[in-house]
C-alpha cells in the first residue's frame, strides 16, 4: 500500500499561483497512476488532473486546462500540481490519489489510495 500526504495549500488572491505537493510513502509511487481531485463545500469530488506512472502522459479537466499542470518526480516519490491563474471557483480541498490502473483515469472510484487533503482558498 501507499500513504499520501499533501502540502502547499493556502490562501491566494485571484490570478495568483500555488504549487501543491503530494509525498508518498510505502510502495514506490512510480508503480501507480496518480491524480489530483478537489471538493468544494457541499459538492462532490471532482477530477482535476492525472498522470501516468512514468509521467509521460497527463490529462486535465477542461476547467483547469491551460492553468494547472500535473507532474511527478518518482525519485522523490512526489507528485505536484502547479496552479496558475487561480480563480475563486478553484477554492476547494485538494486531494492526491494513487491508482493501480495502468492508464490515467478520471473516475474517483478507480483510485485506491487517498491523501488527507489540503485546503486551497482563492479570494477575489
Amino acid at each position: 500500500q501507499v500513504q499520501l500526504v499533501e502540502s502547499g495549500g493556502g490562501l491566494v488572491q485571484a490570478g495568483g499561483s500555488l504549487r501543491l505537493s503530494c509525498a508518498a510513502s510505502g510502495r514506490t509511487f512510480g508503480s501507480y497512476v496518480a491524480g489530483w481531485f478537489r471538493q468544494a463545500p457541499g459538492k462532490g469530488r471532482e477530477f482535476v488532473a492525472g498522470i501516468s506512472r512514468n509521467g509521460g502522459n497527463t490529462y486535465s479537466a477542461d476547467s483547469v486546462k491551460g492553468r494547472f499542470t500535473i507532474s511527478r518526480d518518482n525519485a522523490k516519490n512526489t507528485v505536484y500540481l502547479q496552479m496558475n491563474s487561480l480563480k475563486p471557483e478553484d477554492t476547494a480541498v485538494y486531494y492526491c490519489a494513487a491508482s493501480r490502473r495502468l492508464v490515467v483515469i478520471t473516475t474517483q472510484g478507480a483510485y485506491d489510495y487517498w491523501g488527507q487533503g489540503t485546503q486551497v482558498t482563492v479570494s477575489s
